[in-house]
Parts: structure tokens; C-alpha cells; sequence
């Protein structure tokens, strides 16, 4: 999977740092050490994971070199403990702001002068073959700017510093009903179509046959999640699996968890502030609240494999649901163009062939799939727990992205996954009927 020019490492690096520093700096100083989802670490810790995970994949691991700072590699290796949804008691001892900034410093200086002068074409190990483990701390730095904006949004507003932006609101069009899917094939996995570099999950590929569908055109909205709640969806156990239910009532959970009642009337939790809920953009929901609603309205959630031949059709070597033009803000909400949904629909050049809207970006879209390995799966020897450790039954998989996914994340072979009753992520659906 070779591109014709070599992959701009350098700057696509010094990029994807200079956006992780704006993230932070939408925190007030003290929320450094807040860790509003139980899931996550505090903030703390993502500001020393990053430098220390592209310190030990490549430095420590594929290179061979000895640690300037072993406590700091240590303190900022582990992640999230994929067998629970919950972490350790709070850590009180943290390094200083200040200390991590110099180790941080001290790390990228050293991953750009090595990237100054790294020859795709001689790798220095076999790891680094078309830049591979190179991919993989890039890639990796990008989700995580993602998840911590998840975080960001669950802090009180207090906590927060809104950046001086604006956003030109987009023309509402007429929204389109549900688009016959015809009988076909769809390609699972990594194609030559999407780029020099693909997760050891997205691979091998395979063809799979399909029977005609019809699906959404656009995801669900607010407007149309209001019904569901407003019939007493989330009282109703009919809609439920056993374990989605269990889970609804240890959590008391009555709507989205993006919704706040305000003065008798729904309002939508935005990334810094409420404002009235706006009916046409899509809803935020876990995977069990999207399939209870998909069997309110007497449809369910798509396979991994329908959502992908309605993005791509029978055209294999088509790079996204538009055809082969680069991801640019006429066709979709995705790259930080905007920090916010969108009206469903408002991108008509996104289409996919079969005339499926907004399957790149506007929210990750769930399907009914579990995350699982491709027939002959194998892990990346250089990072072998990213996939393996989520193959446990508990998570799916997720399609496309959001507003806040970096544009080399937009590739039709990408898997995201999250548990089913995950409910911080910016991640939507559509329905399906066969």
C-alpha cells in the first residue's frame, strides 16, 4: 500500500502536537487533575501518555535506546484496563505540570530530529517499513485527542476555557427518507483505496455478499430520539436486552446523557454550555440506547458489513463514500472544522453512491457488530495489545467519525469500538430494515 510520495511524518507530527496543546488549553488550571469519566485517567495523565507511548514504541522498543526517564515511562505507559470500566482509586501524587513539560520536551525534540532525517526507503528496523510504527504513534496521538475531548465536555463549564471561534450556521436542506441498498458484496477490512497505513484489526481483508437493505439516510435525530423518550422508551423493558436494562437502572438513566431539562423544555449539553436542543442534529447515545430505539421503530442497528457497502457500494477502489477527492469541509463535519454537530444532511457532496449522507463525520456511528478479529487476524508485533485486549464480547464496533476526528482517521477500513452502554462518546446511528 504505497503511496507515490513518502508520508509527510514530520509535519503531519509537529500538526497533530500543536492541536493536542490547544486541547489542553481549554482547561483551567485546575482541572489538570479532574477525571470526569470513570473510565479515564485524569488529564494529567493523557499529558505525559502521549510523549511517554512515542517514547517507548519507537525509542525504547524499535530502536533499542536506553530511557532518560524511567518513572516518567512508567507512570504514563498504562492505559485503560480493558477488563473493567473503572480504574484504580485517584492518584494524589502526580508529577508537576512543569516536570511533564520538560519530558514531553525533551521527547519530541528527539522524535523530530529523528524524523528530520528518517528514509522510508531505508528503515532502520522492520518495524519501520513504510513508516509503520510511525503510523501507529501518529494514529494513536489522534484518537486520544478525541477521547480527551470527551472529557472535556463532561467537566463543568467553570472548568473550561471556550476557544474565540465561531462557526457560520449551514443551510437546512430537505431532509431525505430511508435509501434502497440493492444485493451485493461489501470488502471488510484495509483496501489499497485507504492509504499507505491500516490497524492490525483492519486486516486481512475479505468480501462479503449482502442481501438488499434499506437504510436511514441520515442518522437520528434529536427531534427523532424525542419521540422515543416522550412514549416511555426508557421505562419500557421490551426494548431493552436483559443487560442494557440492568445497566439503565443501576444508572437511573431517563434520556440522553447529552440532555439537560431546563425550565420544563429538553437542552442539548454542548461542549461549553447548554443551549435549546436542536432537533435536527444527531443524537449521542450508547449502542443500547440506539438499539431500543431501533426496535421502537420496528428496525435495528446495521452489521459492520451493511454499513460499509452503503458506504462504498461495489467499488472497492473508491476512498471514501464521495469518490477520491481528500476530505474537505464540503463533505462532511469532521477535522476540528467545527467543535459541534451539525443538521443532519447538510453535506449533499459526502453522498455515497447509493445516496447515503453523512457516513464521514457528524458522530461515529454504532452498528450491531461485536469487535472481533477478521478470519486470520494477527496482532502488530509492535504494538500487539491495541486490538487483542478488546476482543472480549463487551465491545462493538464502530464506523465513520465525528466532528473532532483528524482526517486520516477517515478511511473506510477504520474500527472504532467502545463498550455498548459507553454513553460519553460522540457517536450516533441510523436504522436499518432488511
Amino acid at each position: 500500500m504505497m503511496h507515490a510520495e513518502p508520508f509527510p511524518f514530520r509535519m503531519a507530527f509537529r500538526r497533530a502536537r500543536e492541536r493536542s496543546e490547544r486541547i489542553f488549553s481549554l482547561l483551567e488550571p485546575e482541572a489538570y487533575l479532574e477525571r470526569p469519566i470513570p473510565l479515564r485517567h485524569p488529564f494529567v495523565f493523557y499529558d505525559g501518555h502521549l510523549a511517554a507511548f512515542a517514547w517507548k514504541t519507537l525509542f525504547c522498543k524499535t530502536l533499542g535506546e536506553p530511557s532518560f526517564n524511567p518513572a516518567f515511562d512508567s507512570r504514563f505507559e498504562q492505559g485503560i484496563d480493558p477488563e473493567s470500566e473503572t480504574l484504580a482509586p485517584r492518584v494524589h501524587d502526580w508529577p508537576s505540570r512543569e516536570a511533564i513539560a520538560s519530558y514531553k520536551q525533551e521527547v519530541f525534540s528527539r522524535l523530530d530530529a529523528f524524523l528530520e532525517g528518517f528514509d522510508p526507503a531505508n528503515p532502520p528496523h522492520p518495524w519501520l517499513e513504510e513508516g509503520r510504527i510511525l503510523h501507529i504513534i501518529l494514529e494513536h496521538e489522534l484518537m486520544h485527542q478525541e477521547t480527551l475531548l470527551y472529557m472535556v465536555h463532561q467537566l463543568p463549564d467553570a472548568l473550561k476555557r471556550p476557544p474565540d471561534v465561531t462557526s457560520r450556521p449551514l443551510p437546512v436542506s430537505e431532509r431525505p427518507g430511508p435509501v434502497e441498498v440493492p444485493a451485493g458484496s461489501a470488502c471488510l477490512g484495509a483496501r489499497k483505496a485507504d492509504g499507505p497505513f491500516a490497524w492490525d484489526n483492519e486486516s486481512p481483508s475479505r468480501e462479503v455478499s449482502l442481501p438488499a437493505f434499506r437504510m436511514d439516510a441520515t442518522p437520528c435525530t434529536h427531534g427523532d430520539f424525542l419521540d422515543f423518550v416522550e412514549a416511555g422508551g426508557y421505562q419500557r423493558p421490551e426494548f431493552w436486552d436483559p443487560a442494557s436494562w440492568t445497566w439503565l437502572q443501576a444508572q437511573g438513566q431517563t434520556h440522553p446523557r447529552f440532555w439537560v431539562k431546563q425550565d420544563g423544555d429538553w437542552a442539548y449539553r454542548d461542549l461549553f454550555g447548554l443551549r435549546p436542543l436542536p432537533h435536527d442534529w444527531p443524537v449521542l447515545v450508547s449502542q443500547a440506547e440506539a438499539t431500543a430505539y431501533a426496535r421502537f421503530k420496528g428496525k435495528r442497528l446495521p452489521s459492520e458489513a451493511e454499513w460499509q457497502r452503503a458506504a462504498f457500494g461495489d467499488d472497492s477502489s473508491r476512498p471514501y463514500p464521495w469518490g477520491s477527492s481528500p476530505p474537505g469541509p464540503e463533505h462532511g463535519n469532521f477535522d476540528f472544522h467545527r467543535l459541534s454537530p451539525t443538521p443532519v444532511g447538510a453535506f449533499p457532496r459526502g453522498a455515497s453512491p447509493f445516496g447515503v449522507l453523512d457516513l464521514f463525520g457528524n458522530g461515529w456511528e454504532w452498528t450491531r457488530t461485536p469487535f472481533g478479529p477478521f478470519e486470520g487476524f494477527e496482532a502488530d508485533p509492535g504494538y500487539p495489545g491495541y486490538s487483542a485486549d478488546f476482543f472480549d464480547g463487551k465491545h462493538v464496533v464502530l464506523k465513520g467519525g465525528s466532528w473532532v476526528t483528524d482526517a486520516k482517521l477517515l478511511r473506510g477500513s477504520f474500527r472504532n469500538w467502545f463498550y455498548g452502554t459507553y454513553p460519553f462518546a460522540y457517536a450516533t446511528f441510523r436504522c436499518v430494515e432488511s
